[in-house]
């Protein structure tokens, strides 16, 4: 993965030479692409060191490329922030579901578009090897890195927040952990996540584990924690 190396997905050609003119003064290499299909081609040839994707394409949108990116093994690495109009909750949830590791809202201030993804890649650097452990719980299997769940060799199918939250509580048995806390490990801080779109993500995580849904309990008042 080339380091300090941004992929700008933007199909107004004004936003993209900003993007580009002020990306490149502060020392990135940026290369670009005007629409989806083309985007997916170049990112796998370039293999950046993140993507900045805008949602509103012609052809391909934003939230298939994010999609397809995070579920090809060679690209799932690279980090995506989601550069859109859109402001509503359910679409930056979306883009989130799908992996995205942060998200701009248009107009944008240059400086805090700048330091976010400074911020995404510092924590891509630092996240620890452990994060992608695999773990085995009795007849449950939970293995980030191939992004599979197992229960007695059978394959649960979950998205990408829903695997990280179970991997996060697995691997902490008996720790008590808050919704925001949650928020942080999986996603990073200064997310516009509410308690209630943590709370969903739980509720879809046991649905999912059938019978093994007990390993998760609510602290109520407080969060939850995998038993012990």
């Amino acid at each position: 993965m080339a380091r300090n190396k941004i992929f700008v997905v933007e199909d107004e050609e004004d936003i993209l030479e900003l993007l580009r003119h002020n990306l490149t003064r502060e020392h990135f290499e940026v290369s670009s692409a005007s629409d989806g299909e083309k985007a997916l081609k170049a990112i796998a040839r370039e293999m950046p060191s993140l993507v900045l994707l805008d949602l509103m394409l012609p052809g391909i949108d934003g939230l298939e490329v994010c999609r397809v990116l995070k579920k090809d093994p060679q690209t799932t690495d690279i980090p995506i922030v989601m550069l859109t109009a859109k402001g509503e909750e359910s679409d930056i949830i979306t883009g989130l579901e799908l992996g995205a590791d942060d998200y701009i809202t248009k107009p944008f201030s240059i400086k805090v578009l700048v330091a976010r993804l400074r911020a995404v890649m510092r924590r891509k650097q630092k996240s620890p090897a452990e994060k992608d452990a695999v773990i085995r719980i009795h007849d449950l299997v939970i293995n980030p890195g191939r992004h599979e769940v197992l229960i007695k060799g059978r394959m649960v199918e979950m998205t990408f927040s829903e695997l990280r939250i179970l991997h996060l509580l697995a691997g902490r048995p008996g720790w008590v952990m808050t919704r925001e806390q949650i928020v942080d490990a999986v996603r990073g801080t200064d997310y516009a996540v509410t308690d209630r779109a943590v709370d969903v993500q739980i509720v879809g995580i046991r649905k999912k584990l059938g019978n093994k849904a007990d390993y998760i309990e609510t602290v109520r008042g407080v969060g939850y924690r995998f038993k012990e």
